[in-house]
């Protein structure tokens, strides 16, 4: 699904209006009644009163037909304009005009009005700024927002909620329970600075023009189901070990073994035929025991990886999982990666070490593929100013490089050049130590059945967070744990296979 700028969405509005022949006061209906239909189903009790906050743009607009459609069917309304601007949008002026129609009167909210007392069981309805926000809030508007936010009322937003600005940081919005947002999702949304305006994203479909959409440039997207579905291929009939792909996985320290049990068992349980793991000798017992399936190569030394050496030629390589920095460890991924010309993944330490040497990113083969949290990204890129910065400055390093990259969090995010894919599954019980090397040897094992590392990127991360989906309901949050997401892996394919 691709996600778009309001530059973009405001034109496709228009496109659609041209091909389907309908004036921009009926979009704006059928819009509505879209967030008609879903407050209705969401909210039957007639005893609460739906309070309206409209803006005078067509977000108002917006809110003035769903407070009609709400009269028109008995629920206690009351509606708010906000008079932000002088001038109204002409579809604004022309449903307030119609909330006459079926009795319904309006309160100007101006700077000098009294704020209206609203019962917490009462809902509120954000319709004050849409998409089009680019200037900050007169101070009298924010004092608005603040006591909105203020209430213990469940909030809908309609589009956006209030003050989020699509394409820099937001310092003021409202914090919005659900999001009510038209045809395509908000690359906002997904920002962790905006944690406090978003809870959940409803996308309502307002039947913008299919066609148009399509030929609508954009290197925005959001990685739903049919998207991975597109990407994914079943194990064919007739496979066996040699066909599905050879991974190599490299890493671990003493103390730190652990790291790659868990590698190992995410890429053989992902698909790969065969999974071997490069270690320091001082867990080779501890892999043969805790991943049988897996073959082990050992570094001479007992402690930590001194030399990189192996005798056979793998599909796809992760290496850095655990892997320590000491000295002989990185002039050892430095003498690997001199050498190596096949598909690589490079996670943890290994990223760290890129780090300290950035020189050494144009070792790299092209479609390599980085994922590294947070930090692990500011060391790589350096500091950003805010959420959208940090992208720009990701995609920058990705096309430089001929990279597919990582922004690991709630919504991971995955580049390559200037295409962004934002993935959608997932929850904070992956917030627990070893889910990151469980993701890299989910990735290894994708890219080692020969996927492209992009698709395999897209899928493994998809996978990775489908897992916590489907095992909190089950077991929580809290006690949720890196081994879990391998566990539920299973589940998670046989979903992906079924849609």
């Amino acid at each position: 699904m691709k996600i778009f700028d309001s530059k973009n969405i405001h034109e496709l509005d228009r496109l659609t209006m041209e091909q389907q022949q309908i004036t921009s006061l009926e979009l704006m209906e059928r819009a509505a009644l879209q967030v008609f239909l879903w407050i209705v189903n969401h909210f039957s009790d007639k005893k609460k009163v739906f309070h309206l906050f409209c803006g005078v743009g067509n977000n108002g607009g917006d809110g003035l037909v769903v407070a009609r459609l709400l009269k028109q069917n008995y629920f206690s309304v009351q509606v708010y304009v906000i008079p932000f601007a002088t001038s109204y949008s002409e579809d604004f002026k022309t449903n307030l005009q119609r909330l006459k129609e079926v009795n319904l009167n309006h309160t100007l909210l101006d700077e000098s009005a009294t704020f209206p007392t609203i019962d917490h069981q009462d809902i509120i309805i954000d319709a004050i700024f849409g998409i089009g926000l680019t200037r900050e809030l007169a101070p009298w508007v924010q004092k608005i927002i603040q006591k909105l936010n203020e209430q213990p009322s469940f909030k809908v937003a309609i589009d956006v909620p209030s003050g989020l600005f699509l394409t820099r940081k937001t310092e003021l919005a409202i914090q919005s329970d659900v999001i009510l947002t038209f045809q395509f999702p908000k690359l906002a949304f997904f920002m962790p600075e905006n944690e406090a305006f978003v809870t959940e994203i409803v996308i309502l479909n307002i039947e913008l023009d299919s066609k148009a959409i399509d030929k609508t440039p954009t290197s925005f997207f959001y990685a739903d189901v049919k998207e991975v579905k597109k990407r994914y291929h079943p194990i064919a009939k007739f496979s066996h070990k040699g066909t599905q792909g050879h991974a190599l996985l490299i890493g671990g320290s003493y103390g730190k073994i652990g790291s790659m049990v868990l590698a190992a068992q995410a890429a053989l349980r992902s698909g790969c035929g065969l999974a071997t793991v490069f270690i320091p000798k001082c867990g080779y017992e501890i892999l043969q025991t805790a991943s049988p399936e897996a073959m082990v190569i050992t570094d001479e030394n007992d402690k930590k990886i001194t030399q990189i050496d192996f005798e056979f030629t793998p599909k796809a390589i992760g290496i850095g999982m655990g892997i320590g920095q000491e000295e002989e460890t990185i002039a050892a991924f430095y003498d690997f990666l001199l050498k190596n010309k096949l598909p690589v993944l490079i996670d943890a330490d290994g990223l760290n070490i890129l780090a300290t040497h950035p020189e050494w990113l144009t070792l790299l083969p092209e479609n390599s593929i980085l994922t590294p949290h947070p930090k692990e990204l500011e060391r790589l890129i350096g500091t950003w100013q805010d959420d959208f910065d940090k992208i720009k400055k990701t995609q920058q390093l990705a096309q430089q490089y001929q990279l597919v990259v990582l922004i690991k969090g709630a919504y991971t995010l995955i580049i390559s050049d200037k295409t962004v894919f934002v993935n959608p599954t997932g929850n904070q019980a992956l917030a627990t130590g070893g889910s990151g090397d469980v993701l890299s040897g989910m990735i290894t094992s994708l890219r080692a059945q020969g996927y492209t590392a992009f698709d395999a990127a897209l899928i493994g991360v998809y996978l990775h967070g489908k897992t916590a989906n489907l095992a909190v309901p089950e077991i929580g949050h809290e006690s949720f744990i890196a081994s879990d997401i391998i566990h539920y892996l299973g589940k998670a394919f046989l979903e992906l296979n079924s849609n």
